[in-house]
């Protein structure tokens, strides 16, 4: 384990002097290694850009013994510690790349508190602690940094937070975690079963060994919590984020989505009312000539629609080592400007706070397919249901010939229908209905249409 002496803040990097700033990195994995590689081999331009040098005097991992990514050629051995608490209080700028809420959480503080700016990637601590971390540093005066933690290399954090920051933003539509994206476009264009297309992207490198986080939505719901607080000034929890994965998404939901001129997406959600903030992640169907319905593989990318800016469109690689760090180094250069000058990034900005809508407050469209007794007055009792329950019909299609039909038993005819906005509550009411009535056998598929 390497010693690390504290450093003198009192005198490193002053402005108009060629100082340096002492950066500790938590963490070297796939994105921690190439943060450090970059902080070696481009020290000069980062110097130059950031107006000190940025010197990396440890790496804080749990076992120094292990094999790691670069280390021992581009990366010396000796920068590596276990002991992250003495890494961090040796520090001016933390970039916290260790993922998780414990330690990372206690390790960010501490570097708060004893006056380090930090820079982060992780979307899960900020979704659950972002505002006793933010109220630290603004404490603290210290910059938090966090562009990395929503869509990778992709700049969306600073356009929202700054550069909208004078404009009404109404609606935020993203495609945010690559490896969902990956898997239905997968599906979408080579038919694949969603099990395959998982275990390619793993294969691949876009996916844990357990892709649970990915394919339950929950990286997506913890991105969704972060943009919407961004860009509705309000304070939006992680478990106030309605959040579906897309384990249930089948082939023939895929060819069924085709007929009617749309594809499935992985959505993250968030909108601003007249009564407050929804906020969801879940499949959609999403229009074949939406901007999103155009992202393919692993890329992200984010749709913004503001008063005044109109529709806005943020994409490209939403993970990796490289984009990533890419994210990171961009916040660190910023927080070490802020450091020279003696000034502060952008606080965090929660004055609105508007209330968060419950999950069936949202307005949407469904498209629900099913199957129904294939005898005179089946569809009469369909579209009956849905008038009760105040829900229209916008399109309606029954033909048991067609591809997404293959699931649907003799005798029986697959209806597929699209409805018209309304209320989550009563579309889902309404789904409820049609289980209870004696001419439908069941319901195979429920997707909301987003993006229109």
């Amino acid at each position: 384990m390497s010693a690390v002496p504290a450093p003198d803040r009192s005198t490193d990097a002053r402005p108009g002097t060629p100082g340096t700033l002492r950066v500790a990195l938590l963490g070297c994995g796939v994105v921690g290694s190439e943060v450090a590689r970059a902080l070696i081999e481009h020290a000069d331009d980062l110097a130059a850009r950031a107006g000190a040098h940025l010197d990396l005097v440890g790496i804080a991992v749990r076992d120094t013994s292990r094999p790691r990514d670069g280390v021992g050629t581009v990366i010396p051995a000796e920068l590596l510690t276990d002991d992250a608490g003495a890494l961090v209080d040796s520090a001016d700028l933390v970039v916290e790349l260790m993922g998780g809420i414990e330690p990372a959480r206690g390790l960010i503080r501490r570097a708060i508190e004893g006056g380090a700016s930090v820079v982060t990637a992780n979307k899960a601590l900020l979704a659950e602690h972002g505002p006793e971390l933010f109220e630290a540093a603004d404490d603290a005066g210290v910059d938090l940094s966090f562009e990395a933690a929503v869509a990778g290399a992709i700049p969306i954090v600073r356009p929202v937070r700054e550069s909208l920051a004078g404009d009404q933003v109404r609606r935020v539509l993203g495609i945010v975690n690559g490896t969902t994206n990956y898997v239905l476009d997968q599906m979408t264009t080579h038919g694949a079963e969603l099990e395959d297309a998982v275990k390619e992207a793993q294969a691949l490198g876009y996916a844990e060994a357990d892709p649970t986080a990915d394919v339950e939505g929950f990286d997506a719901a913890a991105k969704a919590a972060i943009l919407a607080s961004l860009a509705f000034h309000t304070r939006v929890r992680l478990d106030q984020v309605a959040r579906e994965g897309i384990t249930a998404i089948t082939p023939a939901d895929v060819v069924a989505a085709r007929l009617t001129g749309h594809v499935v997406k992985l959505l993250a959600i968030a909108e601003r009312t007249a009564e407050g903030v929804s906020v969801r992640v879940h499949p959609a169907l999403v229009p074949g000539d939406h901007p999103l319905a155009a992202v393919r593989g692993a890329f992200n990318a984010v749709f913004v629609e503001a008063d005044g800016a109109g529709p806005l469109m943020f994409y490209g690689q939403g993970a990796g080592g490289r984009p990533t760090a890419s994210a990171v180094l961009g916040d660190l250069v910023s927080a070490a400007r802020d450091r020279l000058v003696g000034g502060k990034g952008p606080r965090e900005s929660a004055y609105a706070s508007l209330p968060v809508l419950p999950a069936d407050a949202a307005v949407t469209r469904y498209q629900v397919r099913l199957a129904v007794a294939d005898r005179p007055g089946a569809l009469a009792q369909v579209a009956g249901v849905l008038a009760d329950h105040g829900v229209s019909i916008d399109t309606m299609r029954q033909a048991p010939d067609e591809p997404y039909a293959t699931d649907v038993a003799e005798g029986r005819a697959a209806v597929l229908l699209t409805t018209h906005a309304a209320r989550e509550a009563s579309l889902a009411a309404t789904v409820d209905a049609l289980q209870r009535t004696d001419r439908v056998h069941e319901i195979t598929s429920v997707l909301r249409v987003e993006g229109v």
